[in-house]
C-alpha cells in the first residue's frame, strides 16, 4: 500500500492554498481602491474620463469646455482654470433632434464626463464655471 505522501507528492497546507488565492485578490483590490493618477489625483486632465479623441477645447475666463468624440458618442467635460473651493459648474450636450442633457452642481475641479449618443448628428455644447462660460452652435456635424 502506497499513499500520495510516500511517493513524494505532498499536498500543500490549507494555509498556503488560501494564501495563493487571497494575495492576488487583495493586491487587485488595493489597486482599485487606492488613489492614483486619474480624475481624482494628479491633474485635472479629462482625457482619463472621456473616451474618444479630443475634438474641441473651448476656453473661457474661468475654465474650458473639452469635447471628445467617438463614432457614436460625444463626451464633454467642463474644467476649472484654477481648482479650488466648490463653486457652481455646468456642462450640457444636446444632440440635434433631442433634448439637452445637463449635469450641474457645485464642484471644485471639473464637472462631467457627460456622454450622449450622437451618431450622424450635430451637437450643441455649453459649459460654465462660477457663472461665466461658453456655448457653441451646432458643431461636430
Amino acid at each position: 500500500m502506497t499513499t500520495d505522501r510516500s511517493e513524494g507528492h505532498r499536498r500543500p497546507a490549507p494555509a498556503r492554498v488560501l494564501a495563493r488565492v487571497l494575495v492576488p485578490l487583495l493586491a487587485a483590490l488595493a489597486l482599485l481602491l487606492l488613489p492614483g493618477p486619474g480624475p481624482g489625483g494628479g491633474s485635472a486632465d479629462a482625457a482619463a474620463v472621456c473616451h474618444g479623441r479630443p475634438t474641441r477645447t473651448i476656453a473661457f475666463a474661468t475654465g474650458e469646455l473639452r469635447l471628445y468624440r467617438t463614432r457614436q458618442y460625444v463626451c464633454a467635460v467642463t474644467v476649472a482654470k484654477r481648482p479650488g473651493p466648490r463653486r457652481p459648474m455646468v456642462v450640457s450636450l444636446q444632440p440635434r433632434g433631442a433634448r439637452p442633457v445637463v449635469r450641474a452642481g457645485r464642484f471644485d475641479r471639473q464637472v462631467g464626463p457627460l456622454t450622449v449618443h450622437a451618431l450622424n448628428r450635430c451637437v450643441k455644447a455649453t459649459g460654465s464655471v462660477a457663472g461665466r462660460g461658453t456655448a457653441t452652435g451646432w458643431i461636430l456635424c
